[in-house]
């Protein structure tokens, strides 16, 4: 199926949706296309008025609803509707999503969407076979813990993967029993717009997901400081995330989840399979130009095979053409926006300045849209800023070691410690370094998630908070209460 489209044709969805139905607000926000520039449409910027509205509408539902209490095999139904929906509107979600975001139109009707509709059954799944715990406590008494939902949740979501980050805060919150307030990125709103409509079509009472627009500075803050959210989960920059655990603590303790910055190392040894480990280490960076949190931009090469590895990046690196993100079959994706695409080039320089050499790329692409050349820069130190600036672009570093501990003392960064990859033949060299990196994930000869959902994802030091995914992101969604009676 040829899904190359006409971006003037498509009708956008306007407003944020509240209950079941969009609420209209004055213009505030521009939303541009990163293939070409244009402006696509105004949105709205939701208030604190906005953002109480929605928190509003979100406890009644509670309250009218029974979510919360209701046979969580009914949650579990509505919540199998909704990801039957979301794969058969693929077609719609794709074009809604590619036309503003990073996002290849085709890559997200065979891969996001179905991806998502998984997120959301696995977390379905969770509604009927997680219970509490009892106790041992002594024979005349009875002590157990129970699990219960917090209420309404805030969540704020990142442009890079619109309805995929939807999914990691919307299921399990719902499985959970809880209501949610998102607010998705204002470059990147129409697909999660979309998602909720499909929520309330599948048979989710309205009122238990509503998205309202806006910018982090007032519709976040409005979220993270709100009184009657009881939990937030945001995923986004550490610069973020810090802003929200400071306005949270300004205005009150609640638990949250961050999944913040990374500056993933990618460690590969001599005995390593090489054919493997060019492919992973191209595709650790190269989808979605780069902007993904874990992408594995630091590689930390044996000298040994550092020749034959550089020589192989550089030739697939120099092989991508840009494409808009409304032709298929898609092409190298874009920058979000013009800003970023300065701030990328902008750390190249730095880096070459600081004396980097660049293997390729290095670059704008000489064409309409915010484009940036696959960049390989090797020769830097530690403090180079293209090794110390989360740069969220198809930028990687090339380093080399000769020793395990050399690598592990590159591997190791001084910030950020979302992931790290690692490729050997040997298991102990794997299960030793393994230990030692300082990462919430580890990838052997292999980079990136499994689709199965089931291991949480979720940072060391700077990289972040809790965990989103497996079990761990379903019990975050719920706080447990002792209870202890004498018989």
């Amino acid at each position: 199926m040829k899904r190359s489209f006409d971006p003037s044709t498509l009708t956008l969805p306007n407003g944020h949706f509240i209950g079941r139905s969009y609420v209209s607000g004055a213009a505030a926000l521009s939303v541009a296309a990163p293939s070409d520039g244009r402006i696509l449409g105004d949105i709205a910027k939701a208030d604190a008025d906005t953002v109480d509205q929605a928190v509003e509408t979100a406890q009644r539902a509670l309250r009218t609803t029974g979510w919360a209490n209701c046979a969580p095999r009914d949650r579990l139904r509505a919540l199998h509707a909704w990801a039957d929906l979301i794969e058969a509107e693929a077609e719609t979600l794709a074009k809604l999503e590619a036309v503003c975001s990073t996002r290849p139109v085709g890559h997200v009707a065979v891969g996001d969407a179905k991806i998502t509709a998984t997120q959301i059954r696995f977390f379905a799944e969770f509604a009927d076979k997680e219970g509490g715990d009892l106790a041992p406590t002594s024979a005349g008494q009875l002590g157990f813990v129970s699990h219960e939902p917090y209420g309404v949740v805030g969540a704020i979501t990142p442009w890079n993967y619109p309805i995929s980050m939807a999914g990691w805060k919307l299921a399990p919150a719902l499985a959970a029993g809880n209501a949610v307030v998102l607010k998705p990125s204002e470059m990147t709103p129409f697909s999660t717009l979309f998602m909720a409509e499909l929520a309330v079509r599948a048979g989710i009472p309205e009122g238990l997901i509503n998205i309202v627009l806006g910018d982090g500075q007032t519709t976040g803050s409005a979220i993270t400081g709100h009184p009657d959210i009881a939990k937030v989960s945001f995923t986004g920059s550490t610069r973020a995330g810090g802003a929200i655990m400071e306005n949270i603590a300004k205005t009150g303790i609640k638990p949250m989840t961050l999944e913040l910055g990374g500056k993933s190392p990618q460690i590969v040894f001599a005995d390593a399979d090489l054919d493997l480990v060019a492919d992973c280490l191209a595709r650790g960076v190269l989808p979605n130009a780069g902007q993904t949190c874990v992408a594995g931009t630091r590689l930390i090469v044996h000298r040994d095979v550092a020749d034959e590895l550089s020589q192989r990046l550089v030739q697939a690196f120099a092989q991508e053409q840009p494409a808009a993100t409304w032709d298929d079959p898609a092409g190298f994706s874009p920058i979000i926006s013009n800003q970023q695409l300065q701030r990328i080039d902008g750390i190249v320089q730095a880096a070459k300045a600081e004396g980097g050499e660049v293997l390729c790329g290095g670059a704008v692409f000489d064409r309409a849209g915010s484009f940036y050349q696959p960049t390989i820069i090797t020769g830097v130190t530690d403090s180079n800023p293209a090794v110390t600036e989360e740069i969220f672009g198809p930028v990687v570093t090339f380093q080399t070691f000769d020793r395990e501990e050399e690598a592990l003392a590159l591997g190791n960064h001084p910030t950020y410690g979302l992931c790290a990859g690692v490729y050997t033949r040997d298991l102990s060299r794997a299960v030793r370094v393994t230990k030692a990196l300082e990462a919430g994930t580890v990838w052997v000869n292999r980079y990136g998630r499994s689709q199965d959902h089931i291991l949480p994802t979720g940072g060391w030091k700077s990289s972040g908070l809790g965990k989103d995914l497996g079990r761990e992101a379903f019990l975050a969604n719920r706080r447990s209460k002792s209870v202890l009676i004498d018989l």
